[in-house]
């Protein structure tokens, strides 16, 4: 008997689509990033999924004030579900979006209408039959290491070709354990790239402008996430007694720390970490390395 679909999916790709379904049946965004705030909310100031949506497309428009004008192609790196694409492939630009996740393939192809080619590939196993104006990642920098950025970048672009990339970062490269350890620290970035051939040309640091999104899905979670979770263990408590004692020694073995940290994401973020948009300049000659 033929196995299905999904039981070829690798189970992290499966554990992230089901957070990812979750995550648009939630917001309703066709973005996955985490918005651009300006103005900055009122601090007493309740933030919805609305304000969040809002965010999001101020953030796309932050984005393309980074482009060169001369661009002509890009290639969407991590590009999620799409709504950057479809961003830019509004403004005239060429776009291609490169991700692992048929799931995530599916969904681009969707809000592209079928008119960026979509290649289903890891960045470091992707080979291109033609090379590009500009590579751009968004928020997906931190699920590639620096070397494989800048020497996957470098083979990819033109002649005076740019890199555009937008993420947290650590801004405290002794911070290495915890939620956000996998951010990039933005001292080995930044050696890694000139090491390759890379010049910084326009940064950015809009940490205060993303600070919201993290403030507001604490609070979905607090006032969301935890009662569901409490509702449910007290109907399983109620229902079947042996199977809640052996969740609640799950909970307390795997996800406590987790939780618990997640609630603290903001000061974790304001102590250690910053979001910067960066744009990197490949001068002629390309291709040095």
């Amino acid at each position: 008997m033929p196995k299905s679909d999904s039981t070829s999916i690798p189970q992290a790709t499966r554990y992230q689509n089901a957070a990812l379904k979750y995550y648009l049946g939630l917001t309703g965004s066709p973005f996955l990033h985490y918005g651009y705030w300006e103005p900055l909310p009122l601090l007493d100031k309740e933030l919805t999924i609305s304000d969040l949506r809002v965010a999001q497309e101020a953030y796309a428009q932050k984005l393309l004030s980074f482009i060169p004008s001369e661009i002509k192609t890009i290639l969407d790196v991590g590009c999620g579900i799409g709504g950057n694409a479809a961003y830019l492939l509004e403004r005239g630009f060429v776009v291609e979006g490169l991700a692992p996740d048929p799931f995530q393939k599916e969904l681009f192809l969707k809000a592209t209408n079928g008119l960026a080619t979509f290649h289903l590939s890891n960045f470091e196993d992707f080979k291109a039959n033609h090379s590009y104006d500009l590579v751009f990642l968004s928020e997906s920098s931190q699920y590639i290491s620096s070397i494989d950025i800048a020497r996957g970048a470098s083979k990819l672009l033109l002649d005076g070709g740019y890199l555009l990339l937008a993420d947290m970062m650590r801004s405290d490269p002794s911070y290495k354990e915890g939620i956000f350890s996998n951010c990039h620290a933005i001292s080995e970035l930044q050696a890694a790239l000139e090491q390759s051939g890379f010049s910084l040309i326009k940064t950015e640091d809009i940490s205060a402008q993303i600070a919201p999104t993290i403030d507001l899905s604490i609070d979905i979670f607090q006032r969301f996430g935890l009662n569901t979770i409490e509702y449910i263990a007290n109907l399983i408590q109620i229902a079947v007694p042996p199977l809640y004692k052996l969740l609640r020694w799950m909970y307390r073995r795997w996800l406590k720390q987790s939780i618990v940290e997640g609630l603290e994401a903001r000061k974790i973020f304001d102590r250690h970490l910053c979001y910067q948009i960066q744009l990197w300049h490949l001068p002629k000659p390309n291709h040095q390395n």
